[in-house]
């Protein structure tokens, strides 16, 4: 679940995509998948494909977060976390940072 994000994710064009193997230091998933996009749009664009080829395999998102025009939007795919940032938001908040305990699974500059 959480590679066909990152997958989907590169194929919008996302900038800076990381897969965290969270299950050691976080009690309620066991990935994240960082990623940013240039423009609402883009960001847009990277949240539509993800859930649409998770939906294509029968995965459906839990719960959703934050709004295009925010610079931050979150999908809850229950033991995948996404998280889709501006590279402004991205720098402020730092989930990078925050989670440097996790494993980098992958990273796509």
């Amino acid at each position: 679940m959480a590679r066909k994000a990152v997958e989907a994710a590169s194929a919008k064009q996302a900038i800076d995509i990381v897969l965290l193997d969270t299950k050691g230091v976080c009690s309620f998933a066991d990935y994240f998948v960082i990623c940013s996009g240039e423009s609402e749009r883009q960001i847009k664009t990277i949240y539509e494909e993800i859930g649409h080829i998770l939906k294509a395999v029968g995965i459906l998102p839990h719960h959703h977060e934050g709004t295009i025009d925010s610079g931050w939007l979150l999908i809850d795919f229950g033991d995948v976390i996404v998280h889709i940032f501006t590279p402004f938001e991205r720098e402020y908040y730092q989930l990078d940072g925050l989670w440097r305990q996790a494993s980098t699974v992958v990273r796509i500059q």
